[in-house]
């Protein structure tokens, strides 16, 4: 009986250090599927976070209205050579509107009073009148907005904001000044401003 008992006590105790070696293996491997989807979770938020540290490349945004425009870099004798540049053209351009508003008011008035020396013979030569004044309209129109761009130039010369771009801040170069004195507008943000027209 003795031995009997000592027998069962064995075996008891190898079924207990069997089951505590099974749940120890089930701990185990608990902890290491536990390590594993850890590890999926880390590899998927591993792509975001790049994402996250990763700049983003931008175009050059324009300034808002009320971001202050920097003082003018020209000197005094560079922004009195295109004060002069721009008063010139714009009586320039004053004479060429003036010139034009006449002739087109002059054939106005004389068609309206029954002026027969005046007014075309054939439908041809009406359409072409047509066209005529029509485009005399538009080069007025467009004289008239390059006469406000030349006389915001000048209000910016008088603040001391003369030849910065509007829309970047940044120096307007000295050849584009040259060619076009009334520039707002940087020629790479005059770049962007028409892409943009373009593609909406």
């Amino acid at each position: 009986m003795d031995v009997g008992k000592r027998r069962n006590g064995t075996h008891k105790l190898n079924g207990k250090s069997a089951r505590d070696g099974n749940g120890q293996h089930g701990s185990n491997g608990q902890h290491a599927g536990g390590n594993g989807s850890n590890g999926v979770s880390r590899r998927a938020s591993a792509p975001g976070a790049l994402s996250r540290r990763m700049p983003v490349a931008q175009s050059n945004p324009p300034m808002s209205a009320e971001t202050p425009v920097p003082r003018s870099s020209l000197s005094t004798a560079e922004l009195d050579r295109y004060r002069r540049m721009l008063l010139a053209k714009r009586d320039q351009l004053l004479g060429a509107v003036t010139h034009m508003e006449n002739e087109a008011l002059g054939k106005s008035r004389s068609e309206s009073a029954g002026d027969l020396s005046q007014m075309p013979i054939h439908m041809a030569d009406i359409g072409t009148d047509n066209y005529e004044q029509e485009f005399t309209l538009g080069l007025i129109a467009n004289e008239r907005e390059t006469l406000k761009e030349i006389d915001e130039a000048l209000v910016r010369i008088d603040a001391g904001t003369y030849g910065v771009c509007l829309g970047t801040h940044k120096p307007i170069s000295k050849a584009r000044l040259d060619a076009r004195p009334w520039a707002r507008y940087c020629i790479e943000y005059h770049r962007q401003q028409e892409q943009r027209g373009r593609s909406g």
